[in-house]
């Protein structure tokens, strides 16, 4: 058996896969390949079976259970003791496992790491989904080396070092077997969106780390699920931001951070009224109904995790960007 399993999560991806699988392909020889698919309604599964059928393993679950809760399942039959968990979108390069692999083996507290995130449509840029590591602000807004938002930097090796981080990305995460189940896997109900960021707060709770490397750089193309004009990923966003930030926030913070961003919540809503966008607002009314009626499950999780003061950055990311104009962040 090979120690390390690269696992692609796909629903209705036929097209992404036909364009990004002969990479992963040609440069994960020491990895076997899985196919985990959501009861897609293309034809992804036979494509795979009729190309791939001595090179990839099909997991084939009975219906979309969307992003945390199709992992959760599918890896049950995963057996390789290191994953790399990588969206259908990313185009990867040469010896891109290797040094994500060195640093899970030579570091035991290391949970997670996550290469270089470039752009697929505009490779001398860092891409919004992970960029160079993503950091957390005090109010709970992820953001990222490399990107603050909508302003993406341009990769000029400003980034090209190894350090923890706040999360690691979702589109490439490479993640120890022992780590994700010690954990607690991936919260199901959160089915896509922010899923990764919870799981490496619950992961620092437990005393483990999560680690950026410049020494290995995929190329992600975006959007390829939800795109940001859609009301569902904004309802995602919203809801799940809300789950996480009541999960593991602190007993003396929790409820100062909640209440703060329950209003900038509000003020978001309102700016989509006025930018014509009402189906963007009643997505944050939902996702605000949907937190609120589930606090008493939240609660029970929160419990199991016994949540600890972590470090945040201890500003308002909003307010340095928005209000003061700031590109980018300090290294």
């Amino acid at each position: 058996m090979k120690e390390l399993a690269v696992v692609i999560l796909n629903y209705n991806g036929q097209e992404l896969l036909e364009r990004f699988l002969p990479s992963v392909i040609d440069y994960s020889a020491d990895a076997q390949i899985y196919i985990i698919d959501n009861q897609s309604e293309d034809q992804s599964v036979d494509w795979i079976k009729k190309h791939y059928s001595t090179q990839i393993k099909c997991v084939v679950l009975d219906k979309n259970y969307g992003f945390a809760e199709g992992y959760n399942r599918g890896l049950e039959a995963v057996e390789e003791p290191y994953w790399c968990l990588l969206n259908s979108d990313i185009r990867v390069s040469p010896n891109y496992t290797l040094r994500p692999i060195e640093l899970l083996k030579e570091n035991n507290s290391i949970a997670a790491v996550q290469p270089k995130i470039r752009s697929e449509r505009h490779p001398a840029y860092f891409e919004y989904a992970g960029a160079a590591g993503g950091l957390l602000d005090y109010l709970g807004y992820p953001y990222c080396r490399g990107r603050l938002f909508q302003s993406i930097e341009r990769d000029e090796g400003q980034y090209d070092d190894e350090r923890s981080v706040f999360w690691t990305t979702g589109a490439c995460m490479f993640i120890k077997k022992t780590a994700f189940y010690e954990i607690g896997k991936f919260d199901p109900d959160y089915f896509a969106h922010q899923e990764e960021i919870d799981l490496c707060w619950r992961a620092q709770h437990k005393g483990l780390q999560l680690w950026y490397t410049h020494n290995s750089c995929v190329y992600h193309l975006g959007g390829s699920t939800l795109s940001n004009a859609n009301p569902l990923k904004t309802y995602l966003n919203f809801r799940n931001s809300l789950f996480t930030l009541f999960k593991n926030l602190g007993a003396q913070e929790r409820v100062l951070v909640l209440l703060i961003r329950l209003i900038l919540d509000g003020i978001a809503g309102l700016l989509f009224l006025i930018q014509l966008k009402p189906r963007h607002t009643w997505s944050i009314l939902k996702a605000h109904f949907s937190f609120y009626s589930s606090i008493s499950s939240l609660a029970a999780k929160r419990r199991e995790i016994r949540p600890k003061a972590i470090d945040r950055s201890p500003f308002s990311i909003v307010f340095q960007h928005f209000v003061l104009g700031r590109k980018k962040i300090l290294k």
